[in-house]
């Protein structure tokens, strides 16, 4: 057998310290998107532009990359619509932790089938185009590899793949980065463990260098979990500068204009005509063509979060998207129609935002765009008048409701009289309200037939004695029966005990109301669109302002399968106060309760006006024959 020449042997050893020395090499001073400008490249299956990835293509992901690589930040918040790259941006870091600073990581998906899939149709090409990552993971083939579906090992590390429902996986071994992809599809807890989230990031505390992403799309305002998290951060948003004014703005729906046409019955086909943006600061108009070549930058609206919470967050919709044109988003939106389903798919993967779960009811912002200017106090079409009060510990608030047939209504007047509810001047100018004559076009007045007063609260039995003060007046109190859609609107009422500082001092005579029932008639005609029946009038005053309408939509029905009637009715977040809501089911339960014949009153009404409105004759003038008397008949 030939020796080894002295050359060879030298060769050999030459190539095993430079293995060694190329395990030790230390990784190279790069961001995240410059890493994925030097190694990435994109696979058929997993993007619609085969081939090396460029940072430019999407210029809002170089500041959510490199944030990964800055060491003043820890936890990163990403909210995005879709087709604006989220999932690449959360393998370009992945890929980089790798191959450039490699340690445990852990991938979450809603579930483990979500994972299964997202690691053959994500993390599998990745590795296989990338080359960098394809050398120090092995292939799938060989079964001590350690490349499995869930789980890829490389030197220095191990990624691990599983969902939010497995608590074993989530709380078994320490890791340094955490991922957790599309957060609000998230199961609420992990088996009996509790938060999936709070799990995982138990985990990450041995680690002074840890990192943590969380990618969403948004979904329910209220419940959004990466809404919560984006809070926390910087909350940045990526405003675009208007080539008129020069200031900048992130681009919104509201602020998108469009023309169209509409063919067909049954389905529909729509066709746009043109579409430009309206800036919302100088209202000059722009192309989409001329808006995406303008320059722009993220805008935080709490940068110190940076500091304080070590997180940045960012906010991504799809109308900076380079692969989805404003024609197809706003042509989805079309079709949509009022399916509230699929409107909310809009909504959120393309408008990047949160649904507020209201059924196919239009937003708060949308029912207040529809006030009218009153031609009067009164306007024509209303029959009687009732009023609903709600009782605070420090006021009252009241409205005063027009109703006319088939259930059309108009608001007209809302007020607070600030007070306790023991005070005889907080009584008197109830009393203003209550017995004031409200005046049509004509001249002709009316009156409010009945007003409903809620008992409630710490000032009960003061509210029943001096509701059976004004019983003349047509003031009762209520009792509201809430947890049941069952009970009826308003029953036949009943005499109950008036007891003040323990002493009993009589009777008063209480309705009792099913609010419920009374909450579903209200949001069932804020959807009717056409005035005519059942439509809800709103005049163009400041009583009427945001904040009345934020408190009339402030309630939604909700599902809790827990509960003996799972159906039940819920204050939406951010909205704490109800009056406006509670006033309005007040005054229509005592029109329910009145049950008036609005024939009779509507006919009643016209021939008073008519006789109002009829000329006086001129007297007859009825020749006599002259009289001595020096004065006459007049």
């Amino acid at each position: 057998m030939r020796k080894e020449t002295e050359q060879q042997r030298e060769a050999k050893l030459n190539a095993c310290i430079a293995k060694v020395l190329s395990a030790m090499k230390p990784p190279e001073n790069l961001t995240v998107s410059q890493w994925a400008d030097k190694h990435r490249r994109l696979s058929s299956e997993a993007s619609a532009e085969v081939g090396k990835w460029r940072t430019s293509r999407t210029p809002y992901m170089k500041e959510i990359l490199d944030s990964f690589t800055d060491p003043k930040v820890e936890h990163i918040v990403v909210v995005a619509a879709s087709q604006v790259g989220k999932s690449e941006a959360l393998n370009n870091m992945i890929g980089y932790c790798i191959h450039q600073d490699p340690g445990p990581i852990l991938l979450v998906e809603p579930t483990v089938d979500n994972a299964r899939f997202y690691s053959k149709e994500r993390i599998a090409p990745m590795i296989r185009e990338t080359k960098c990552l394809k050398k120090v993971i092995s292939a799938p083939k060989s079964r001590d590899s350690g490349n499995t579906v869930l789980q890829k090992a490389f030197p220095g590390g191990m990624l691990t793949l599983t969902g939010s429902t497995e608590a074993q996986a989530l709380c078994s071994r320490p890791i340094r980065y955490l991922f957790g992809d599309e957060r609000d599809r998230w199961a609420a807890s992990a088996g009996s463990e509790g938060d999936p989230w709070g799990l995982a990031l138990a985990r990450t505390t041995t680690f002074y260098n840890r990192k943590m992403v969380e990618v969403s799309t948004p979904t329910i305002k209220g419940a959004s979990r990466i809404a919560e998290s984006y809070e926390l951060g910087t909350m940045e948003r990526w405003k675009t500068k208007c080539k008129h004014c020069g200031e900048y703005s992130e681009i919104k729906f509201e602020d998108i204009r469009f023309e169209h046409t509409v063919s067909g019955n049954e389905k529909k086909t729509f066709e746009i005509k043109s579409i430009w943006y309206a800036c919302p600061i100088c209202g000059a108009v722009s192309t989409e063509n001329e808006v995406k070549k303008q320059p722009s930058a993220w805008f935080a609206e709490v940068p110190e979060a940076k500091e304080l919470h070590k997180t940045r967050s960012f906010w991504l919709t799809a109308w900076v998207s380079p692969w989805a044109t404003w024609e197809s988003i706003i042509l989805q939106f079309l079709q949509a129609g009022n399916d509230s389903a699929k409107l909310q798919v809009v909504y959120n993967t393309k408008f990047g935002m949160l649904w507020e779960n209201r059924g196919d009811m239009q937003s708060e912002e949308g029912i207040m765009a529809r006030r009218e200017d009153y031609e009067a106090e009164l306007p024509d079409g209303i029959l009687v008048l009732t009023c609903g009060v709600d009782t605070q510990d420090d006021r009252l608030e009241y409205e005063v409701v027009g109703h006319g047939h088939f259930g059309e209504k108009w608001g007209i007047k809302k007020g607070i009289i600030m007070g306790r509810p023991d005070s005889d001047d907080v009584w008197e100018r109830l009393d203003d309200v209550i017995e004031r004559k409200y005046t049509f076009a004509n001249g002709k007045t009316l009156g409010i037939s009945l007003t409903f007063m809620d008992e409630g609260g710490h000032f009960t039995q003061e509210v029943r004695c001096r509701c059976a003060e004004r019983q003349h007046k047509n003031l009762f109190a209520i009792k509201g029966a809430a947890g049941n859609r069952d009970i009826p609107y308003t029953t036949v009422p009943k005499r109950l005990k008036i007891i003040i500082g323990g002493r009993y001092i009589g009777e008063v005579w209480v309705y009792e109301i099913g609010v419920d029932a009374g909450k579903q008639k209200i949001f069932d005609s804020l959807r009717v669109q056409t005035p005519g029946a059942n439509y809800c009038h709103f005049p163009r005053r400041d009583d009427y302002g945001k904040e009345y309408f934020k408190s009339l939509m402030s309630e939604h029905l909700v599902y809790d399968k827990k509960l003996k009637n799972p159906w039940h009715w819920e204050k939406i977040p951010g909205h704490e106060r109800n009056e406006a809501l509670d006033c309005r089911n007040y005054a229509n339960a005592a029109f329910a309760a009145l049950d008036p014949d609005l024939d009779a009153i509507d006919a009643r009404l016209k021939q008073s006006v008519s006789k109002v409105s009829a000329p006086k004759k001129k007297p007859s003038v009825v020749k006599r024959k002259p009289k001595k008397e020096i004065f006459n008949d007049w």
